[in-house]
């Protein structure tokens, strides 16, 4: 094991490439499975959880070759129908495998998915929405695995009772090689979904968007290879944005696609940051001094859960106080710790939510008088160097910008966790001038 040295308060200037999408890298793999010819994918983020999902396919007869940053993946048939429960708890993407194994296999073998401990992620909006695809599913609480059967997918109309990424693409997948029509009512509306409706459409799928949360998928016969271009990581692309901003540096992010940060940037406007938008290439740097604001998570369109650990640090430099509330997630407030652990001024709490049906995306019934859904900040105060952990991805990116924007060197744990979503973090860092190191944990 490994952690970082970190020592703070060098302003961070230059230009920066960001890695290609996690979220569509992942499930790109889970589409190449629908078809037993050749499906290339570029611009792959080498990050560990899709090397996990890498071996969890192979395992499962996938013939897989990584040449930099391209994968070719080949699925002629499946081994078997069973994902263990060792290789769940590594990613939850592997959950995702239900549909290809459903559709070419009519049967598949699948526990509980993993990943971060974010919250409940609950499985069960996609069970609901593959159940009326003509497969029957049973929970086996012995085993604790999902069996699922079908003697054929049928297409269905489907209505989401709430947001769910993870969701709608695993119906997409189901539906486009089930018999008929699907229409998916309160589907996602990402753009890493487009970019996986682009992936299936180009292998030869029917899918469109056909409304205002609607997406309609046309069973075909089979699927064909294609060959992919993974867009830009977004959550990347903000991480970068904040840390220009928060140690008083200038970054300029090369293709970093504004329309999908678009909420983002108003945010930054909003509280005097610097921006500048040159073609695909946007500029960030501290233009004047930062003023408090506000911020509601949400789902696409809206403040996006992964951006708000970060945006939380860039509070602590901003004058005034500033609220957080997460919607998305039942329990994602754990980074707040370490930032008072580095003299931040954050408070914990839950507001008075007259319509939590309504606002809140997790299941309720989830929820713990424990967790918090809300921290109000504090700033600017002067961040100071400290011993820190990470505890998810996001959280993992907070602490290191953190760091960058504290006085002092600082000692970061379990960075295991930020390279399950960050390629090369360091690496990329210390090219614009960051005081950043690895060195064996003792």
């Amino acid at each position: 094991m490994e952690n970082f040295i970190v020592t703070g308060q060098t302003p961070l200037k230059g230009t920066t490439i960001v890695s290609g999408s996690k979220n569509v890298a992942l499930k790109a793999l889970v589409a190449a499975c629908l078809t037993d010819e050749e499906v290339i994918i570029r611009n792959i983020p080498l990050i560990a959880d899709f090397l996990v999902m890498v071996e969890i396919m192979k395992k499962l007869g996938a013939h897989i070759s990584i040449h930099d940053h391209t994968v070719t993946i080949q699925v002629k048939k499946f081994a078997h129908t069973e994902v263990s429960l060792e290789d769940a708890a590594k990613t939850r993407v592997s959950a995702m495998l239900l549909a290809p194994l459903l559709v070419r296999k009519k049967e598949a073998i699948i526990p509980n998915p993993g990943g971060c401990r974010l919250g409940a992620r609950p499985i069960d909006r996609i069970i609901g929405g593959i159940n009326t695809m003509s497969v029957e599913v049973t929970y086996h609480s012995e085993d604790g695995y999902f069996h699922a059967k079908t003697n054929g997918l049928k297409g269905t109309e489907y209505t989401f009772g709430k947001n769910t990424h993870t969701g709608t693409e695993t119906l997409m997948l189901a539906a486009v090689l089930a018999e008929g029509i699907t229409i998916l009512h309160n589907a996602a509306e990402e753009p890493e979904i487009d970019e996986l409706i682009d992936l299936l459409n180009k292998m030869g799928a029917s899918v469109k968007r056909s409304g205002k949360r609607e997406i309609t998928i046309s069973g075909v016969a089979k699927l064909h290879g294609a060959i992919f271009t993974v867009l830009p990581d977004r959550n990347e692309i903000i991480t970068f944005a904040i840390a220009a901003l928060v140690t008083n540096g200038d970054i300029t992010v090369k293709d970093a696609k504004k329309a999908q940060i678009d909420e983002f940037l108003e945010k930054v406007k909003e509280i005097g940051g610097g921006i500048e938008v040159k073609g695909d290439d946007i500029r960030f740097y501290k233009q004047q001094e930062l003023k408090a604001c506000n911020i509601t998570t949400s789902i696409y369109p809206g403040f996006m859960t992964d951006w708000q650990a970060p945006w939380a640090v860039l509070m602590t430099q901003a004058n005034g106080v500033s609220i957080i509330h997460e919607t998305v997630f039942e329990n994602k407030m754990g980074y707040v710790h370490e930032l008072n652990k580095m003299g931040a001024k954050a408070e914990l709490f839950n507001p008075k939510v007259e319509n939590p049906q309504e606002v809140y995306n997790f299941n309720l019934a989830d929820d713990n008088p424990e967790y918090f859904h809300a921290v109000k900040i504090t700033g600017p105060v002067q961040l100071h160097n400290a011993i820190l952990k990470m505890i998810d991805i996001r959280a993992g990116a907070a602490v290191v910008l953190a760091a960058l924007a504290a006085k002092g060197t600082s000692t970061i744990f379990g960075i295991d966790k930020l390279e399950r979503g960050y390629e090369n973090f360091d690496k990329r860092l210390s090219h614009l001038g960051a005081h950043i190191k690895r060195e064996k944990e003792k």
